[in-house]
């Protein structure tokens, strides 16, 4: 029923509305299956602007299952996943580097300030992207104010049920300049 699809169009329409105010970034996705899979999606959408691009950066502080989900979906792209720790990491050190991954806060609930070092990163011409908390994006700094190109995550903080025991609604957002980057 036409009723039926308009409140659902709404509902999608104000969950997007709600990720680009918290995220502080110009454009968002509807979803995705969870914040590992936004991770990976992230990365080739990073991958698209640098088609030579040999090389991502993912923090260890990151969580355990977007690592991997991230080093899964790069092996049959033949994409080096570098995990290491960010503090200590030079983006302009590493040939072939298109993107690097943070996380906000990280998998034992630090807050850094990542500022400084997507700035090297964007010196590099990498992607940032940050994988954060919906819920902690409430009362912290948007990654959109820190410097993020992409931000990924889970919408299960906001309370979501688990759907039959299956993962919670990842998103997706990204600077609109982002795009303009983007061959074709």
């Amino acid at each position: 029923q036409a009723e039926i699809a308009q409140g659902r169009l709404e509902a999608l329409l104000n969950f997007q509305t709600m990720i680009i105010e918290l995220t502080g970034l110009d454009v968002a996705n509807a979803s995705l299956l969870d914040e590992g899979t936004a991770a990976g999606e992230a990365m080739s959408l990073a991958l698209a602007g640098a088609p030579k691009g040999k090389a991502i950066f993912v923090a260890d502080t990151c969580h355990p299952q977007t690592i991997a989900v991230v080093e899964t979906r790069a092996e049959p792209l033949g994409i080096e996943v570098v995990v290491g720790d960010w503090k200590t990491f030079d983006p302009a050190s590493k040939d072939g580097l298109f993107a690097v991954v943070v996380q906000y806060p990280d998998t034992l609930g630090t807050v850094e300030d990542y500022t400084e070092f997507f700035a090297k990163a964007h010196a590099a011409k990498a992607v940032t992207i940050a994988a954060a908390d919906l819920l902690a994006l409430t009362v912290l700094k948007a990654p959109g104010e820190f410097g993020a190109d992409i931000c990924v995550g889970s919408s299960q903080r906001f309370g979501v049920p688990m759907g039959f025991g299956g993962p919670h609604a990842g998103f997706m957002a990204c600077q609109d300049s982002l795009k303009r980057k983007m061959p074709g």
